[in-house]
């Protein structure tokens, strides 16, 4: 299959699917960290999306969505919401028809839809907890791999808690911080990989309608 992994730097998604020998490409404004430039596409996804894929696994920037930051939701009526809302869109909208957007709990479940599925990486073998929506078309829920606990966690002073793996990343520049907070988890990737790359075309037909009941 011709995958486009979007926005997504680290290259997780993109090296499990072409060690299942597909033609899978990651794309992000920024640099790739994976190690292989040769599967990057360093560049705007939007053009992209315009050609043929088989199937398109997204990772859409959630700065500007997310409820983590929901306390400067006001301050982002400049239009930044609203662009990142519409870059979402551009997939939801997309002809592909085997599609995942992954993001974290925020406004899209009412600026669009509810998510087909919400994950934790405890289902995947890692010790922690990351609130995870899944927005399916044509592809299968992910089934859990490795059920482990859940994680520790830190609280603050405010009462407010915090998984330690990502309260750790505090003491890292803003930018550095969201990107940790961005991370696919490996076991996560892999589940991915393995379930999603093993379809071979044979996309769920229950599941095709699901992003386009709303222009129906």
């Amino acid at each position: 299959m011709r995958i486009l992994v979007a926005c997504e730097e680290s290259q997780v998604v993109t090296i499990g699917m072409r060690a299942l020998g597909h033609e899978a490409f990651s794309c992000d404004i920024e640099p790739c960290s994976g190690g292989h430039d040769e599967w990057h596409l360093q560049t705007s996804v939007v053009p992209l999306l315009k050609m043929d894929w088989d199937m398109i696994i997204a990772f859409p920037p959630c700065t500007h969505l997310c409820v983590s930051g929901a306390r400067h939701f006001s301050k982002k009526q400049d239009g930044r919401q609203s662009d990142a809302v519409s870059f979402f869109k551009l997939f939801a909208y997309n002809k592909c028809k085997m599609i995942c957007i992954e993001n974290p709990v925020g406004i899209m479940s009412t600026e669009w839809k509810k998510p087909s599925q919400i994950i934790q990486p405890w289902q995947f073998g890692h010790e922690c907890t990351k609130t995870t929506c899944l927005w399916l078309k044509g592809l299968p829920f992910l089934k859990p791999t490795k059920i482990v606990g859940n994680g520790d966690f830190v609280e603050f002073e405010s009462g407010k808690r915090m998984g330690k793996w990502f309260a750790e990343s505090f003491g890292l520049s803003p930018k550095e911080r969201a990107s940790v907070r961005s991370k696919t988890f490996q076991g996560i990737a892999d589940a991915m990989c393995k379930q999603w790359g093993a379809i071979e075309n044979g996309f769920h037909e229950e599941q095709l309608d699901i992003f386009t009941q709303e222009t129906k």
